[in-house]
């Protein structure tokens, strides 16, 4: 973990969702007990068949599912088209989750609602609002690059005390991330050059895109987040186009966003 290969960059724009909070957990977590909540409470006629096919429900899968819509949302955004927001995306994406696992009825649509903005909720790890705070002490203009719309980077930022000068979002660029114009759009917004910005991602797919688009790069390593293959893993670490890679086991010593502080302030 060094950056001997990184230029010091004069901003950090960083991906949030699994970089910056752990979504995996909380969501997971808010499923189980509102669905719970739900089979409990005196005041809902369910049926047999949805109390049945709630208690046969994974709820890591389920929220996995949601994330997964989300993603492939983002990869396939026409950024030539209307633009839709985060929020109706997860909004959609969870009543057909609802449907297809066919517990329909188990919320009403006000709950439904609520329960879909979890998103805007989402606990940070650990290490990120003090690696953060570090960050910014060391002069970086710390920024999200984030595909959440403007409203839930608001949130999210103000939930967890996260410290970012400017909550750049998707919605500012009308492109969703790998979309050129989200990563150049920011560097112009901060009248900043390609290389004087680095990306920081637990998503090598992100990583690479912005690398595409002149930006330096910096790699989190985070259980469980990553889309590539061990191949494909190894073979960019061994590439060394990543700037800055910190592993997993930098969790050691406090890890993430706090391991960054510490190797670009050696």
């Amino acid at each position: 973990m060094s950056a001997a290969n990184l230029h010091l960059p004069r901003a950090l724009l960083f991906d949030v969702f699994g970089t910056v909070v752990d979504w995996r957990t909380t969501v997971t977590h808010h499923l189980s007990f509102r669905a719970g909540d739900a089979l409990q409470s005196p005041f809902k006629s369910l049926t047999t068949h949805v109390r049945t096919a709630a208690a046969l429900i994974s709820w890591p899968a389920f929220a996995q599912a949601w994330l997964d819509s989300y993603r492939d949302f983002c990869q396939s955004h026409d950024p030539d088209a209307s633009f839709v927001s985060v929020d109706q995306q997860n909004r959609n994406s969870f009543r057909r989750l609802i449907q297809e696992n066919g517990i329909e009825g188990l919320w009403d649509d006000d709950e439904v609602l609520e329960i879909s903005r979890i998103w805007h909720f989402l606990d940070a790890w650990p290490d990120s609002s003090k690696g953060l705070t570090e960050l910014g002490n060391m002069g970086f203009v710390l920024c999200t690059l984030s595909n959440g719309n403007t409203d839930l980077l608001k949130d999210l930022a103000s939930y967890t005390d996260l410290k970012f000068e400017h909550l750049f979002s998707a919605e500012d660029f009308k492109a969703y991330k790998p979309s050129p114009k989200t990563y150049l759009g920011a560097v112009e917004k901060l009248g900043l050059r390609p290389e004087e910005c680095a990306m920081v991602a637990a998503h090598l797919g992100d990583l690479s895109k912005a690398r595409e688009c002149g930006l330096q790069t910096i790699y989190i390593e985070r259980e469980g987040e990553e889309n590539w293959n061990l191949n494909q893993v190894r073979a960019a670490r061994s590439e060394g186009w990543v700037n800055v890679w910190i592993g997993l086991e930098a969790r050691s010593v406090g890890g993430g966003l706090m391991e960054l502080a510490r190797v670009v302030g050696c």
